[in-house]
C-alpha cells in the first residue's frame, strides 16, 4: 500500500509546495540578495502549528542552494537546543567548525568568536521556534553579521518581541515579515491528496476520507499529514487493500497523541515544571501557577517568561485556558477533538 513512505513524514520537503505561492515569493525575494553575494536582511516567519513554517523555509534556503554553488545552510530547532551554547554549537557543527570544541569546558564568547571570525560561504541560518531561546540575545550575535542571513521562525511576534531588549527589538520590527494563516480544509485536501498520489497506491483512500482529515486536523497540516500515515501505517500492517473509516478514527486519536507526546518531549526543563504544576493542581491561574514554580525549582524565570511558556502550550495543545486576562486559568488538555470518522 504505502509506495513512499518518505512522501507521509510531516519533515518531507516535496518539489512543489501547495498554497503558499506569496510566503514562498516573499521569503525568496528577502533572501536573494545572498545569491549575489550581499548581505539579506533578517526574515521572521510567524503563524500557528501545522501553517507550513518550517517546510517553506527549508524549501526556499534548497532551492537557494541548488542555484547558487557557494551557499549553505544551517537548520537549528530551538525548542531542541533553547540555551545559547547548544545554539552556537549546532550552527558551528554544521558548519564543521566544532573538531576542537568541548561542550564542557569551552565559554560561550569563544562559540561567538569562532562564527564571527567565520569566512566560509554565505550561510542562511533556520532558527525554528525562535521564541524558545532562553537566551534571546544570540539573536544580536547573529543579526550584525553579514555573512549570514537569519530566518527565525515562531509561532507570534508579540511573544517573541517580548523576550527581547529594546536594541534588538527595532530591528526585528523593521525586518521582513512572512505570516502565514491557517490552512482551510480545501487546501488541505489538496495537501493530502499529492501526498497520497505520491506516497500510496492508487485507490487506497476516497476523496471523501481525505476531506474528512481535513475537516478533523482544523487548519493543521501536521496533524493532517499524521492521520494519513498512521492510517496508512494501520492499513499496510493488516495487508488490507484500502483504508477504513475505522482506521482513520484510530489514527486522528493515535496521530494527536503522538503530536502530544512529542511536544512533552521536547518542553525545557522550566516548561515541564510548569506543565507539571498545571497537571497535578490545574486549574490554575498565572499567579498562582508562578508561585508554585517559584517554589519548585531553583533561578525561577520571571512571571512574563512564565506567561510565555503557558501561551506556548497552549499553541500546541497541552494546556487549556479559560476566562479574559484578569481571571485566566490553565487546565491541562486532556478530551480528543473530533474525529475523521464521525
Amino acid at each position: 500500500m504505502i509506495r513512499d513512505a518518505r512522501v507521509l513524514r510531516a519533515g518531507f520537503i516535496p518539489k512543489e509546495i501547495e498554497h503558499r505561492d506569496a510566503e514562498l515569493n516573499h521569503l525568496s525575494s528577502v533572501l536573494e540578495p545572498i545569491t549575489n553575494g550581499e548581505p539579506a536582511d533578517t526574515a521572521i516567519v510567524t503563524g500557528p502549528s501545522g501553517a507550513g513554517k518550517t517546510c517553506i523555509s527549508k524549501f526556499v534556503t534548497e532551492r537557494l542552494r541548488e542555484e547558487v554553488l557557494d551557499i549553505e545552510t544551517t537548520y537549528v530547532n530551538c525548542w531542541r537546543n533553547y540555551t545559547r551554547f547548544r545554539t552556537l554549537y549546532q550552527i558551528l557543527d554544521d558548519l564543521g567548525q566544532t573538531i576542537d570544541i568541548h561542550r564542557q569546558s569551552t565559554p560561550h564568547d569563544e562559540l561567538v568568536d569562532r562564527i564571527q571570525q567565520y569566512d566560509g560561504p554565505r550561510t542562511v541560518i533556520i532558527l525554528d521556534e525562535v521564541d524558545q531561546l532562553e537566551d534571546p540575545g544570540i539573536l544580536y550575535d547573529l543579526h550584525s553579521l553579514e555573512q549570514f542571513a537569519l530566518v527565525c521562525i515562531a509561532n507570534k511576534e508579540e511573544e517573541l518581541f517580548s523576550r527581547v531588549d529594546d536594541r534588538l527589538v527595532s530591528r526585528l520590527r523593521s525586518s521582513e515579515h512572512v505570516r502565514m494563516d491557517k490552512y482551510h480544509d480545501e487546501q488541505l485536501y489538496d495537501i493530502l491528496s499529492a501526498r497520497a498520489k505520491w506516497g500510496l497506491d492508487e485507490d487506497v483512500i476516497t476523496d471523501d476520507q481525505l476531506y474528512r482529515i481535513a475537516d478533523a486536523a482544523a487548519g493543521d497540516a501536521r496533524l493532517a499529514i499524521g492521520i494519513l500515515r498512521t492510517a496508512a501505517s494501520e492499513a499496510d500492517r493488516e495487508e488490507q487493500e484500502t483504508i477504513t473509516d475505522e482506521m482513520l478514527l484510530d489514527a486522528a486519536d493515535d496521530a494527536r497523541a503522538q503530536i502530544r507526546q512529542t511536544s512533552l518531549d521536547s518542553l525545557t526543563p522550566h516548561q515541564q515544571s510548569v506543565y507539571e504544576i498545571v497537571h497535578e493542581d490545574g486549574p490554575l491561574g498565572p499567579g498562582a501557577i508562578h508561585e508554585r514554580y517559584r517554589d519548585a525549582v531553583d533561578e525561577p524565570r520571571t512571571k512574563r517568561t512564565v506567561r510565555t511558556y503557558l501561551s506556548k502550550m497552549v499553541q500546541y495543545n497541552l494546556l487549556e485556558a479559560e476566562g479574559t486576562s484578569r481571571d485566566r486559568q490553565y487546565s491541562v488538555v486532556t478530551e480528543p477533538v473530533s474525529s475523521p470518522a464521525n
